[in-house]
């Protein structure tokens, strides 16, 4: 393996993935928030919901700068690694490449203009407009690179005679069939997956309420309402999306949702595998061993309906069917978003029937949890992904086999990449760490700034 530059290659770009996945979800879904939490600031008159968003901003810039990094090492390591499918890429889906890049810049201006105007404008609403862009460059930034993904999956907008792309449409191969059910899922998954890591840090800052003053038991309450609200509604997007993503892989990729439920015959009324262990058998067939298996599920996510037929793994090739390990990366991801819609359906519950505490320690602890598993989530679902793909980097075009380099020099590169996200992790930790460590909330509670967000709405309350 250590000197197979195809599966080197392979480590090296899934790593690279899997680092800057974190930072690029955080980028999609924090400045929403922020947008939420101000705009609620001033529609309430409440400067806690300022303070939050000043908060969440400041350390939304220290993670805009580690993704820079993490995003440029990708797009070097395609070049480097992939050439093959760049050189299709660069003629085929270069437009939304391009576009990820404007986006990124739309978002980089708006946001420095955001950061100076602070407390700049009398009119607050003006502020807040400017958070808009923000919001705009941030979204468009992950819908079209994820429409590059989506590519992979289903590259369509060319022809190959004898050998030569011809016939080319880039707006067809940007919104080609992947499209609307892969970028909508990853745009609403990043959001869920920032609601839950906001709503970790306020519970785990109530879970310590015994060092903690009336005022900022307030403020943490307050951000914990308004992500765990965010949470639900977004859980619930998710799953929706998710089902119309089961939908398109029974019709285009069948082989992936096969391998993703252990579901080896065609038929119908097909039920859905959950956990269990693959007994490999004499005639190479399987055995699975300790599942729940809930019937009829996988014919609805299939086709909607109990009796829709789903094509089994054995109408395919050994060759072109992907691990089987993959189908723990997708009950990890199914199980945590089932996890994330219940546990804050029960905060807003106990919230709304008043008669229950939301704020005891259990379900605290339950919703701190939350913040972590909706990371493994949201690697388990790229897994998924990606592994899900296989043997193909071009689906149905090009396998990834031939995409690789032959270079010798990758194993140096992940070696020295493993250094460099590793440096990068800790100093990011230790920045984001002492940054809120050095102005806790009950200082920046009594201070200028929060003396200042309440003088913002002094006249309208004269």
């Amino acid at each position: 393996m250590f000197n197979d530059p195809v599966m080197l290659s392979r480590l090296l770009t899934g790593l690279t993935l899997a680092f800057h996945i974190i930072f690029a979800t955080i980028g999609v879904g924090v400045p929403l928030m922020v947008l939420a939490a101000e705009y609620i600031g001033i529609k309430r008159k409440d400067p806690d919901y300022i303070l939050l968003a000043r908060r969440w901003t400041r350390g939304y810039i220290v993670t805009v700068a580690v993704g820079v990094v993490t995003g440029t090492a990708i797009g070097l390591q395609l070049s480097l690694l992939w050439p093959s499918l760049m050189q299709v890429a660069g003629q085929t889906i270069a437009l939304p490449l391009f576009m990820e890049t404007f986006a990124f810049f739309f978002e980089a201006i708006f946001l420095g203009i955001y950061l100076y105007t602070w407390d700049r404008f009398k009119n607050p609403w003006l502020h807040w407009l400017i958070g808009i862009p923000v919001v705009i460059g941030a979204t468009a930034s992950a819908f079209f690179i994820t429409t590059v993904n989506s590519f992979m999956n289903s590259p369509e907008g060319f022809k190959i005679v004898n050998g030569t792309l011809t016939q080319i449409e880039p707006l067809k191969a940007m919104f080609n069939t992947a499209t609307p059910t892969k970028a909508t899922h990853v745009i609403v998954s990043a959001y869920l997956t920032v609601a839950f890591i906001l709503a970790a840090i306020a519970a785990f800052h109530l879970l310590r309420k015994k060092t903690l003053s009336a005022a900022e038991t307030a403020y943490h309450k307050k951000a914990l309402r308004l992500t765990v609200m965010a949470g639900l509604i977004f859980a619930f997007s998710t799953a929706l999306v998710g089902d119309f993503s089961g939908k398109y892989l029974a019709k285009y990729q069948p082989e992936k949702l096969a391998a993703a439920e252990w579901h080896f015959e065609t038929t119908n009324e097909a039920e859905l595998i959950f956990g269990g262990i693959l007994d490999e058998q004499e005639d190479g067939s399987y055995d699975i061993k300790g599942a729940v298996k809930i019937p009829y599920a996988l014919s609805i996510l299939a086709g909607g309906a109990p009796d829709t037929e789903v094509i089994g793994l054995n109408e395919f090739a050994k060759e072109d069917q992907a691990p089987l390990f993959v189908h723990y990366f997708f009950d990890i991801m199914v199980s945590i978003g089932m996890y994330l819609a219940a546990i804050s359906a029960l905060f807003i519950l106990a919230f709304r029937l008043k008669k229950l505490n939301p704020y005891n320690k259990w379900l605290l602890r339950g919703i701190f949890i939350g913040g972590p598993l909706a990371i493994v989530s949201i690697e388990a679902g790229w897994m998924y992904a990606e592994i899900g793909r296989q043997p193909w980097t071009l689906y149905g075009i090009m396998r990834t086999a031939d995409a690789a380099t032959t270079s010798t020099a990758v194993g140096p590169m992940l070696i020295l990449f493993s250094m460099l996200y590793l440096l990068l992790g800790t100093i990011c930790t230790v920045v984001l760490l002492r940054m809120f460590k050095n102005n806790p909330v009950g200082k920046e509670l009594a201070d200028d700034h929060h003396t200042r967000g309440e003088a913002m709405f002094a006249d309208d309350k004269e």
